[in-house]
């Protein structure tokens, strides 16, 4: 070997990652896990040990080096060497420099994602009746263990149950709920919770400070931020984010750029866009978010949780504070959350987590997600159900809030209206211009000629349903209110007035109300009939004869 390659080599070892050389050694030192360190100080002061822990939590929060940390406190004998189990370990005997050095033969770590089987815990149970070599406990450590088969768990439980006083067992997984109860009865179970961002952005400036690194505290927020909770996660972060610096300034501009973030504002200015129906300035934002190399991905995830935000806003204002916004965002927040009602977010949400999985799911998520966009941006201008059925219900058309210039205007969808005295129907969305060429009829001026323009369009079944099974309660321009019986398709009022608006020009609003009507075409062109006297003859001639249907003769015909 060269002295070149010795040096490379040893520059190598000398450097440790963030998450492993400031791994803390000392219960003190575990941030954001507060009820777990009083437990376990409490236990081992008393000598209250258990044969058993499970130590469950996100990645990242600190299983394994709490794990580590317990075997040390048992085990630690003291700078003298006379020393019994201790929460707080000295850190200089043999005991504790081995286990902090992972190479005690007492303290045997194994992962259960790669040892599975039953074989690999009878090894590991075979060693159990054997008295440590030189440490006061042996103990098993056993990394992920809902990763074991049901028949390692079923091997593990008698001696789990009933170790040596001289063993312990200590577990750590993510998965809690895929270890067996009977594994989780026989141990004390820590629940690690997530580190808060307040506490990681701390943890993070002291370790920035420690490492000579210049970090702007923008940056420390999106690395908190983007940690979800997990301390190694986030240091992982912060060491990218220095290699990257090289030596400069850490700002938040390079660590949004390195993460692939979104810019905060311009989420509050692509949220304001697409809530506004303008369709070309949300899409517009969004590709200038692309070109600096945010992921589509991201930008909806930072739309769900701003629209999660502004709900909690609505809801819970004094607790929805969120320490990661600037004041000039709080505050633009709240003027959003004010404006924007509750059926509003809440169909914003909907359709966000919709688009979030086809974003996924596609083969061009920019692509996805500018129709995400596209989508919400037509239904922003849209009443809220309970806006339609108050205007239904007073007699007026379904209200329609005025679209931006840039909005769009003619979807050429339909509305749900719904209530206890409005029945679920379809109507069309407003139209505020239609092409010239659909504009070629006159409106309508009675429920008659309604159906006869059916008829005139060779929209047979849609006609005769308004003639059979209709009962008319309300008609004027643009507004049409019926009651129908079973037989009558639940989208009967939405193609009417999607067809009607088509051919007229002129929106109208097509409802289904449970409010009794006149009688039908059919029937009143039946009564008019029996009043006739040549058919009234003919029925007098014949009891019990029925009037099957009328045809109106035409004028050549007569």
């Amino acid at each position: 070997m060269t002295d070149i390659q010795a040096d490379k080599e040893a520059g190598a070892d000398a450097y440790r990652v963030l998450a492993r050389k400031y791994r803390p050694t000392t219960f003190g030192q575990l941030i954001g896990q507060d009820a777990l360190v009083r437990t376990l100080t409490n236990a081992i002061t008393s000598g209250r040990l258990a044969q058993g822990y499970m130590l469950t939590g996100v990645r990242g929060v600190g299983k394994t080096t709490t794990a580590r940390l317990i075997a040390r406190a048992l085990n630690c004998v003291g700078p003298d060497g006379k020393g019994g189990p201790t929460p707080d370990p000295c850190g200089v005997c043999a005991h504790c420099t081995a286990i902090a050095e992972d190479r005690h033969v007492d303290v045997l770590e194994m992962d259960a994602a790669s040892r599975t089987g039953i074989d690999d815990i009878r090894e590991l149970l075979e060693g159990v009746r054997y008295r440590p070599t030189s440490a006061r406990y042996k103990i098993y450590i056993v990394d992920e263990v809902h990763m074991l088969s049901e028949k390692a768990f079923n091997a593990l439980l008698k001696t789990l149950e009933e170790p040596p006083e001289h063993v312990k067992f200590i577990f750590a997984t993510t998965e809690i709920r895929k270890v067996p109860v009977t594994v989780l009865s026989r141990c004390q179970r820590f629940d690690l919770r997530r580190i808060e961002s307040a506490e990681l952005e701390k943890l993070f400036a002291g370790i920035s400070q420690r490492e000579g690194a210049d970090v702007e505290d923008g940056a420390l927020k999106l690395i908190a931020r983007a940690a979800d909770g997990s301390a190694r996660d986030g240091l992982s972060i912060l060491d990218q984010a220095i290699s990257q610096a090289a030596g400069k300034r850490v700002t938040e501009m390079a660590v949004r750029d390195m993460l692939g973030l979104a810019d905060r504002a311009l989420v509050f200015e692509l949220l304001d866009a697409v809530m506004s129906g303008d369709v070309k300035k949300a899409l517009g934002i969004l590709a200038g978010q692309y070109a600096a190399g945010a992921s589509p991905v991201v930008v909806v995830q930072d739309l769900l949780e701003l629209v999660h935000w502004l709900t909690r806003m609505k809801v819970a204002p004094e607790g929805a504070a969120d320490p990661a916004l600037a004041e000039t965002e709080r505050t633009r927040g709240l003027v959003m959350a004010s404006k924007l009602g509750m059926p509003v977010l809440s169909r914003a949400w909907q359709m966000l987590i919709k688009g979030l999985g086809e974003a996924r799911a596609a083969p061009m998520p920019l692509q996805a997600v500018e129709m995400v966009l596209v989508r919400m941006a037509y239904v922003a201008d849209m009443p809220t159900p309970a806006d339609a059925i108050k205007q239904l219900e007073s007699g007026g058309g379904v209200p329609v809030r005025a679209p931006a210039p840039s909005a769009p205007t003619n979807g050429g969808g339909v509305r749900a209206v719904a209530s206890a005295g409005v029945a679920a129907e379809r109507v069309p969305q407003p139209t505020a211009q239609l092409a010239p060429q659909a504009v070629s009829l006159p409106a309508p001026q009675t429920f008659a000629e309604i159906v006869e323009l059916f008829e005139k369009k060779r929209e047979a079944r849609t006609a005769a349903l308004l003639k059979r099974n209709v009962r008319l309660v309300r008609f004027e321009q643009g507004l049409i209110e019926f009651n129908s019986d079973q037989h009558t398709p639940k989208d009967l009022a939405g193609q009417v007035g999607k067809l009607l608006t088509e051919w007229t020009g002129q929106r109208w609003v097509v409802g289904v109300v449970n409010t009794a009507g006149q009688p039908t075409l059919h029937e009143q062109e039946i009564e008019h009939a029996k009043s006739d006297p040549l058919v009234k003859s003919i029925l007098d001639a014949f009891p019990g004869a029925t009037i099957a249907a009328v045809r109106k003769a035409d004028d050549e015909s007569r």
